[in-house]
């Protein structure tokens, strides 16, 4: 028999699965806020989709995550809004209202929607 080169033969498969766990949370504004100032919105003055009052604003997963913020409906852009999440005192909406555009009227709906995704991975490997 001639000599030949021995190797392994090895295979895998990979399944991933990304879970998509949203929550949303909702605030309707008392007041004006005026254009050049902010509004801060804390925990508990959000209520969730079973309209009882937050007790927490979840962490966003390093990676895997965003938040979205609805004014009266409308997405808003990225750079006027700042999330921190946690419980009372603690978790809060802040939303800067541009200098020289129009107010946050009082009764507008703001609604919060905060996204994580929980990634798992199965690899099978067959010799």
């Amino acid at each position: 028999m001639a000599l030949q080169l021995m190797k392994l033969l090895v295979t895998a498969s990979t399944t991933t699965s990304v879970d998509p766990t949203p929550e949303k949370f909702f605030h309707v504004t008392t007041g004006e806020t005026a254009a050049g100032s902010t509004l801060s919105i804390d925990t508990a003055d959000f209520f969730d989709d079973a309209g009882l009052v937050a007790n927490d604003l979840p962490a966003l997963a390093t990676n895997n995550s965003y938040f979205n913020v609805f004014i009266n409906g409308v997405l808003q852009m990225e750079g006027i809004s700042t999330y921190t999440p946690g419980a009372t005192t603690v978790g809060s909406l802040a939303i800067d209202v541009p200098a020289g555009g129009d107010p946050i009227l009082a009764g507008s709906p703001i609604v919060l929607e905060v996204i994580n995704y929980s990634p798992t991975s199965t690899t099978d490997v067959a010799t």
